[in-house]
């Protein structure tokens, strides 16, 4: 049975929250509600369904700050990277240079490390270890759809200049992705676009090395 996703770009980063649902179920997932303040259109996005589960995919500031308004609002439990916690416990602490918010912490109920199956809201997710962005990154397959973060994006891949960050684990997180997943996979990136695996496969620059490397 196929998902029906909503895509809503939030923030000053213009990140790409999803709400997931089956077709007309009355519980849904949202994945990454990454800014403060915007839980109103998360929840007209819902619609009439409820929200079982949060999902989040690393611990960035565009990820992670509007993930406690969304819990406490809908009592949602929240699944992350375990060696991320910090960062939705204490988000003020890891603010970008220049960005200037009120956060609320929050503690994760569920504490993820990659190989999980999680049942939620009707759908069965898939857990994936995908360090490179960050080193605890996670994405999450159902269905068809791989939600990304801030690892693969349409035409262009993760930044990986930062202190947890590394291009290698990166190359090496993508080339799971795309042994373990059929190309039509659907990819819903933390940012931009929606795009498949085989076409960023087949035209993404920053892969020629993983094309290199194909049968």
């Amino acid at each position: 049975m196929s998902l029906e996703v909503e895509q809503l770009a939030l923030g000053a980063f213009q990140s790409n929250c999803y709400v997931v649902r089956r077709p007309d179920a009355p519980e849904a997932v949202v994945v990454d509600p990454g800014w403060p303040g915007e839980t109103v259109r998360i929840q007209a996005a819902l619609g009439g369904s409820r929200c079982a589960a949060i999902l989040v995919t690393h611990g960035d500031l565009d990820h992670v700050g509007g993930v406690a308004e969304l819990a406490e609002a809908s009592g949602a439990p929240v699944h992350m990277p375990a060696s991320e916690r910090d960062r939705l416990e204490r988000p003020s602490d890891y603010l970008p240079y220049g960005v200037d918010v009120s956060l609320r912490g929050h503690v994760a109920e569920v504490l993820l490390r990659g190989g999980e199956r999680l049942e939620l809201a009707g759908i069965s997710f898939e857990t994936l270890s995908v360090p490179g962005h960050s080193a605890g990154h996670l994405a999450f397959a159902a269905d068809g759809c791989l939600f990304s973060g801030d690892v693969l994006f349409a035409g262009s891949v993760g930044r990986t200049d930062r202190e947890d960050g590394d291009w290698e684990a990166l190359l090496a997180s993508i080339r799971l992705l795309v042994e373990r997943l059929p190309p039509e996979t659907v990819v819903y990136p933390g940012h931009g676009p929606v795009t498949t695996l085989g076409r960023e496969l087949e035209t993404n620059p920053f892969l020629a090395e993983l094309r290199a490397d194909a049968p």
